[in-house]
């Protein structure tokens, strides 16, 4: 755990101390309630463990990890893995299946295309892995599928934190991944700024989690699972999902910047628990372009 906590108290945020972490690439923050520094430094100590044993488990870049050894597996090769790697790569399949196959986290060869100053062609995306549903494990049938599960791990762990909490009898608190992926419990409404190109939005986070993805800052750096791999051109350069938690906002934000504006209310017409979507224009302001009716901008 970085620093000693904060105390946070303006007309703005509720009142709260503020521990902050650096794990998963991104600095995670943590606020909660001003009920005693002392246990506050304690719960906040066993959420930034929880983080760290995540991200052991769900980073391909760590050596030794789950997701890095599942794909170094072989054909006919099965890995045990943890309970929590396993629950996360669950939650993937079914976001596959939610979102018709746009979001996909075995496309990790082509993240490394992308990367590369030399363009080319992106590699074929070929090989089976099968994650068995009542056992932590997964099978290589045939090898090629790399895991990148870096649209839905920083939404994971907001979301296995809000467990943890829950443990702790903890109702309300914030908690953030970097500006990308943030949850707020409780009754206490958080002000978060949207923030664009040219404009700027602010609601009020409670009950909810609000995850951002976009190309302004990182550039094409979304995978598409069809064609060239490419993100399409886009009008949108920025997309915020308020949703029910925060793997579901993660998932979402980052399938909506494959998707025109026009499409979104017709591809999330049957998903439960997207409450709220933004989009920023390429050369316009932020707009909402669905609302079901949880909770109101200011």
């Amino acid at each position: 755990m970085d620093g000693k906590p904060l105390t946070s108290k303006s007309d703005s945020l509720p009142e709260s101390l503020v521990f902050t972490h650096e794990a998963m690439n991104t600095t995670f923050t943590l606020r909660l309630p001003m009920s005693g520094e002392h246990e506050a430094s304690g719960i906040a100590h066993e959420c930034f463990e929880l983080i760290d044993h995540l991200e052991q488990g769900l980073s391909r870049f760590i050596d030794g990890s789950d997701i890095s050894r599942v794909n170094a597996l072989k054909k006919g090769e099965t890995l045990h893995v943890r309970e929590t790697t396993h629950r996360c790569l669950l939650l993937a399949i079914e976001a596959s299946t939610a979102t018709s196959g746009l979001f996909d986290v075995t496309h990790g060869a082509r993240f490394e295309h992308l990367k590369r100053p030399t363009g080319g062609q992106p590699p074929e995306i070929h090989g089976s892995l099968v994650v068995h549903p009542d056992l932590a494990a997964v099978t290589c049938i045939e090898p090629g599928r790399i895991i990148d599960l870096g649209g839905i791990g920083k939404g994971f762990a907001l979301d296995e934190t809000a467990r943890l909490l829950a443990d702790w009898d903890v109702r309300e608190a914030f908690i953030a991944a970097g500006a990308s992926s943030m949850l707020a419990l409780g009754n206490a409404r958080w002000p978060v700024d949207l923030a664009g190109d040219h404009t700027n939005l602010r609601i009020t986070l409670d009950k909810a989690s609000l995850s951002a993805s976009g190309s302004g800052i990182q550039g094409s750096h979304i995978v598409h699972p069809g064609g060239s791999g490419a993100m399409p051109v886009h009008p949108a350069r920025r997309v915020w999902v308020v949703a029910a938690n925060a793997t579901l906002a993660e998932v979402w934000s980052t399938t909506l910047m494959l998707v025109e504006p026009s499409g979104i209310r017709r591809l999330l017409s049957n998903t439960l628990g997207i409450h709220k979507v933004f989009a920023e224009d390429a050369n316009g302001p932020i707009r909402l372009h669905l609302d079901s009716g949880f909770g109101i901008p200011d």
